[in-house]
């Protein structure tokens, strides 16, 4: 009730600065035609409202009943081997670099390094207003294309990574986990090394055994915040799993993820022979890779939320 309180405070809020910033570009108008300072402060507010306009409205797509919730989001490295990995630190990265553009809090819950370079898998909390919903657009499999730095021949190689996303839900919310369904192991944090390296088994892993869910959490300080973590991450997997089953009638979750492999990318990020970021879903492209990696994704994500609300109507 509280955060449904502040978000509609905010949409008013963000609702008066629209209308300010619009009365003060009308006289900014005026004035920019015989002062250079005039102008060049219009451009800039001109550029700022397009931006704030431009998330409102992609806000307003978002109509589920969790989309204005936090997100539990996981990144898995697929075929590709050590191209995967670093694909997937790659994928890590850029939505590190949404959120902060975003203004979202995040937190690292677990990271799982590769063998030799990347991750093999991360979990990580995003922390705002609509960040499932947001994120719920870029769920699937992601396909890179590029010469790879790892092979000597040069050769042009193909990797898979994964992203997956779940609300995080109110403490309001039952979710009826039994211990007996629980398997609960722990092991030592990795790390770097040296004088940060975790000597005390305070990592923790839950397995949800009827539904085979696994869970971890080794960044917190202490085995105990560890596993309350895990359990709020494992309580929003298995939210999102019933709400899966209420949308689509399947039986897990699970059955309607795809290998992350070959013709199963919702998106494909070239960078050889061209350079080429492309949606398969809704068939938008662009051409600056590098801005995309570096986390500007909002029009692949409105175009996939009309897209989808598209969809919805004709259905």
């Amino acid at each position: 009730m509280v955060k449904q309180r502040s978000r509609l405070e905010n949409a008013i809020e963000q609702q008066r600065d629209f209308e300010t910033g619009v009365s003060d570009a009308e006289v900014l108008f005026d004035f920019a035609k015989t002062d250079p300072e005039s102008a060049a402060e219009l451009e800039t507010l001109i550029i700022r409202l397009e931006r704030e306009v431009a998330a409102a409205e992609t806000e307003s797509l978002l109509s589920g009943e969790t989309d204005a919730n936090n997100a539990i989001c996981s990144i898995q490295a697929g075929a590709g081997g050590t191209d995967a990995q670093d694909f997937a630190q790659m994928l890590l990265r850029m939505y590190l670099r949404w959120a902060e553009r975003k203004g979202f809090k995040v937190e690292i819950l677990d990271e799982q390094p590769g063998s030799e370079a990347g991750i093999k898998s991360a979990t990580f909390r995003v922390e705002g207003d609509y960040a499932y919903g947001l994120l719920a657009a870029e769920a699937g499999v992601h396909r890179l294309v590029r010469i790879s730095p790892f092979n000597a021949g040069g050769s042009r190689e193909t990797s898979f990574a994964s992203f997956f996303v779940s609300p995080e839900i109110d403490e309001d919310i039952e979710v009826d986990i039994q211990d007996k369904d629980l398997r609960v192991d722990t092991y030592r944090s990795s790390g770097a090394g040296g004088q940060h390296v975790n000597v005390t088994d305070s990592a923790v892993r839950i397995t949800h055994i009827p539904t085979n869910i696994v869970v971890t959490c080794q960044n917190q300080r202490s085995q105990i915040q560890n596993r309350m973590v895990a359990m709020q991450v494992l309580r929003s997997k298995l939210y999102e799993l019933e709400l899966e089953k209420r949308r689509a009638g399947a039986a897990e979750l699970e059955a309607g993820k795809l290998d992350i492999s070959f013709g199963s990318q919702i998106r494909n990020y070239v960078l050889h022979p061209y350079r080429l970021v492309k949606d398969t879903r809704t068939k938008f492209e662009l051409t600056d890779v590098d801005a995309v990696l570096d986390g500007e994704i909002d029009e692949f994500i409105k175009v996939f939320l009309q897209f989808k609300k598209s969809e919805q109507a004709a259905a």
